[in-house]
């Protein structure tokens, strides 16, 4: 009886120590849920206790210009970091170390028929319009590089040139010579314009000599007679002089616009030993003798004859004196920028002139256009990529008799004041926008259809520039310094990709 008291007695005891023992787990339990709760809130009335992760930076920006026109240079709102998580995509790689020539600019033709729509407009109209254009503001584009007529180019009114005299009559002192005809278009447009951006450079290219120093005494066709070419050695003198004492600085001129294209209105042809004669013998010794340090360009047409340049580059003496060589592209391939670069590797390329048309198409205009003039261009060492004309009016003018009746301009200005931009302007941004004077081309890949060029600006950010010449639209990557963006680009479309180094 007893051993069955003290059984049942300890029984007890037993029960009592284990619920003791499960109260004590469980406040400890509830004591330490209620401690991580309060920490992982800070101690605060948060009613959302886990927040979300850091949000990623964005480390890419994007610049857009769709084929379809539905997007137009618009920033994107993507959010882009680098990373390093792999996939099967097409890869762009960026090699920064690779560097190719260093950039004059991107930009246009100003010709006296642009000048001549941009003064139609109002005082505000035209400032604001000059400002988006060559400043650097959010909404500007910052062209960089103007090319400018010595006299006037085919998108004048009409001819003339800055020594025009009487039928019969001649001036081999050059005492007529005057750029009074250009004072109030070009010039005053320019003033206005080296206001804003007075870095920018501006290349002169004459369409004719005065029509007394050729040998048909023509606007059209012709040659310069070799008894004047000392006098019209004088006359790019006194060109250089004169706008030098408007305030306006000529960065280089050409020799001759389109030398073997006769038929425009003005136009003079110039055969490669003809050119080489006249630098060696009269224009270089004449910039000599003025310390004159404006480049001397050759060529200045297509890309179907790079040996034109090249037999003026063979002759030592017109060497001395020559910057470089300039084309278009209405024939022949791009890529004869590099076959004279391969030849004289210590000489300087330009890309001067290339038009859209009043009947073109906005998107193939797009494409080729970015393809050639911008990355084809850039690829092959040009130091400038200029479409031709910067604006004319809803009709295409104006222009001369027997001048360019097609050339659509970057902006089209109506007679009303109605400005269009129109697809040369949105060739050009998406490269002067982006790409400054003494940025750095450096080493990219052309992966499948993509289109592209590299950058590197002076303020260390990287630019890339994608056109996707394809037919379907793709995905692709961006490789820099070992990791990489999955980026969207459409058919046709153009895209400039910008980061910091």
């Amino acid at each position: 009886m007893l051993f069955k008291q003290l059984y049942i007695k300890n029984k007890s005891e037993i029960f009592f120590f284990i619920l003791r023992r499960i109260l004590f787990v469980s406040l400890w339990f509830v004591v330490m849920l209620f401690q991580t709760n309060c920490s992982s809130s800070g101690g605060s009335n948060d009613p959302n206790p886990d927040p979300d992760p850091d949000p990623i930076t964005n480390e890419v920006d994007v610049w857009l210009t769709s084929a379809d026109k539905t997007v137009l240079l618009k920033k994107q709102s993507d959010i882009l970091a680098f990373g390093t998580k792999a996939n099967s995509y097409a890869t762009i790689e960026i090699y920064a170390s690779q560097t190719y020539q260093t950039v004059d600019g991107f930009g246009f033709s100003l010709t006296g028929g642009s000048a001549d729509v941009i003064n139609s407009l109002g005082n505000d109209e035209k400032s604001a319009l000059l400002n988006e254009l060559f400043g650097s503001s959010e909404n500007g584009i910052s062209i960089s590089y103007l090319r400018v007529s010595i006299g006037a180019s085919d998108l004048n009114a009409a001819p003339f040139t800055y020594n025009d005299m009487p039928v019969g009559e001649t001036d081999e002192d050059l005492s007529n010579f005057s750029i009074e005809p250009d004072k109030n278009g070009v010039i005053a447009v320019l003033k206005e314009i080296l206001a804003i951006n007075p870095t920018i450079k501006i290349l002169g290219s004459p369409w004719s000599a005065p029509v007394w120093m050729k040998d048909n005494n023509s606007y059209i066709g012709g040659s310069l007679r070799p008894k004047y070419y000392s006098v019209y050695a004088q006359y790019f003198v006194k060109y250089i002089q004169a706008m030098a004492a408007e305030g306006i600085n000529i960065d280089a001129i050409t020799i001759q616009n389109e030398p073997q294209h006769g038929g425009n209105n003005p136009s003079m042809l110039m055969s490669a030993a003809q050119q080489a004669d006249f630098i060696k013998n009269h224009l270089g010794p004449a910039f000599t003798n003025a310390d004159i340090e404006t480049k001397i360009i050759i060529w200045d047409h297509n890309c179907d004859n790079p040996q034109y340049p090249i037999t003026i580059l063979n002759d030592q003496d017109a060497k001395k004196y020559i910057d470089g060589s300039a084309f278009h592209l209405y024939s022949g391939d791009i890529s004869a920028l590099s076959t004279v670069h391969n030849a004289f590797p210590d000489k300087n390329l330009y890309f001067t002139e290339q038009y859209t048309s009043s009947n073109g198409d906005f998107a193939d205009d797009l494409k080729w256009h970015l393809k050639n003039v911008i990355i084809g261009s850039m690829r092959n060492w040009s130091k400038n990529a200029l479409e031709w004309n910067l604006a004319n009016d809803e009709n295409f003018d104006p222009h001369t008799d027997g001048g360019c009746t097609i050339c659509k301009g970057g902006l089209t200005i109506s007679s009303s004041g109605a400005i269009t931009r129109n697809v040369g302007y949105y060739i050009i941004a998406h490269a002067s926008k982006f790409v400054p004077d003494g940025s750095v081309r450096i080493g990219s890949n052309i992966a499948g259809s993509l289109q592209n060029v590299a950058f590197k600006t002076p303020d260390g950010h990287i630019v890339l520039i994608v056109q996707n010449d394809g037919a379907t639209n793709d995905l692709f990557n961006i490789k820099y310094n070992g990791k990489w963006i999955t980026v969207p680009l459409n058919a046709g479309s153009v895209a400039t990709y910008v980061w910091k180094q």
